[in-house]
């Protein structure tokens, strides 16, 4: 039904990069999910009334919560697709991952009332109602459901959009919730085990962990998380495609949401090489990682000596130095200044974040071991994190 509807509605619908389309695939996600849940809640709620199921009732309600998250995903997607003004250069894109952390809050609420009122039926148990009726709409419910994750991984993976594949998420555990309670309804019937109370604690354990995990899905993008390997490496791919680049590093990636990142990196230059030349292969780069990623681009360029066999000779043997304490450790702007009676090694070093050694004592390290074999090198040393 999905796939219908967005060959009818959203033009360009491959285009997933572009934010128009990501806003339209959102929105009519978003309807399609309030359609389904308020269904499903209408036949819920009307099955747990007959039945006087507190399990089958309360899953009900987590249906119309559902429906309700739907909304502010639909909501949230709208605003994300607002064009970028003065005070949000950038956009507004990272409004998806806010509607996304409402929608996990909402979920959280949900479970955690389901819980209460689970417990009380533990305490205060009655008899359940039993018909085909009921089991046909939970049956209904489970299938629905299982249709709507599908769905929505689908769509999540293919946008790369956190909320989609929360709400996935939410419908996997809403999926697996229903067939407890399913269970419960059978296994009362015929053997008269009241476990509807203990089904519906574990329904709540299960809406708390989908909440749980959308919250964190959400939050880990809005606090700044690394990019994925995979797009760090198309950027180099990309960068070091031209014959005139030598070499990246400082790159840092920028998100403010979904189809919004914004990239700066130094890359590496022949000092000998003519400028405006230099530029032009720079200003190419930037325009091709804009159509390729659709991400804004910001290079600068570092002049490094290539022309120099003392430069590039002790440009190797450092190299060598840091690969001998640790395979992690790279290093860029590299040069030299040779005086009267000693000569200077001055370069950047670039550690990861779980780098076990403080920067002193690596730095210490860094140029004891240059001394050892070369006691006329001093080494004037920076250390960076690595950004990605």
């Amino acid at each position: 039904m999905v796939s219908l509807l967005a060959n009818l509605f959203i033009r360009n619908q491959n285009d997933t990069k572009d934010c128009t389309v990501r806003q339209a695939y959102g929105i009519l996600c978003g309807a399609v999910g309030i359609f389904l849940n308020l269904c499903l809640f209408a036949g819920k709620f009307l099955a747990g009334r007959f039945s006087n199921s507190i399990a089958i009732t309360a899953d009900a309600f987590n249906n119309l919560s559902d429906a309700g998250s739907s909304i502010i995903t639909l909501i949230g997607f709208k605003m994300a697709g607002q064009k970028p003004d003065p005070t949000h250069p950038f956009g507004h894109g990272r409004i998806e991952y806010v509607s996304g952390l409402l929608v996990s809050i909402v979920i959280l609420l949900m479970g955690v009332e389901l819980l209460k009122s689970s417990v009380a039926k533990i305490l205060r148990p009655e008899d359940l109602a039993f018909s085909p009726v009921v089991l046909a709409i939970l049956l209904c419910s489970i299938l629905v459901k299982c249709y709507m994750f599908l769905y929505n991984r689908k769509l999540g993976k293919r946008l790369d959009s956190a909320a989609m594949l929360a709400t996935a998420t939410d419908s996997l555990s809403d999926m697996m919730a229903t067939s407890v309670v399913l269970a419960a309804t059978v296994i009362a019937h015929f053997t008269g085990l009241a476990i509807d109370g203990w089904c519906g604690v574990l329904v709540g354990l299960f809406i708390c962990y989908a909440g749980f995990s959308a919250a964190k899905d959400t939050i880990s993008p809005l606090l700044g998380q690394a990019p994925e390997k995979g797009f760090v490496q198309q950027i180099s791919d990309i960068v070091m495609s031209y014959d005139d680049v030598l070499g990246i590093h400082d790159l840092i990636v920028h998100n403010y949401g979904p189809g919004r990142v914004l990239i700066s990196l130094h890359a590496e230059v022949p000092a000998d090489g003519e400028l405006l030349a230099l530029h032009d292969t720079i200003d190419t780069i930037e325009h091709e990682l804009r159509d390729s990623l659709k991400c804004h681009a910001v290079i600068h360029m570092d002049p490094v000596c290539t022309g120099d066999e003392e430069t590039a000779r002790l440009r190797t043997l450092v190299k060598g130095y840091l690969s001998e304490i640790d395979e992690s450790l790279t290093m860029h702007d590299f040069r030299i200044v040779t005086g009267p009676t000693h000569t200077n090694l001055i370069f950047d070093v670039v550690t990861p974040y779980d780098f076990p050694l403080p920067d002193r004592e690596l730095s210490n390290r860094i140029r004891e071991r240059v001394q050892k074999d070369n006691p006329n090198y001093f080494t004037v040393i920076d250390i960076d994190k690595q950004m990605v």
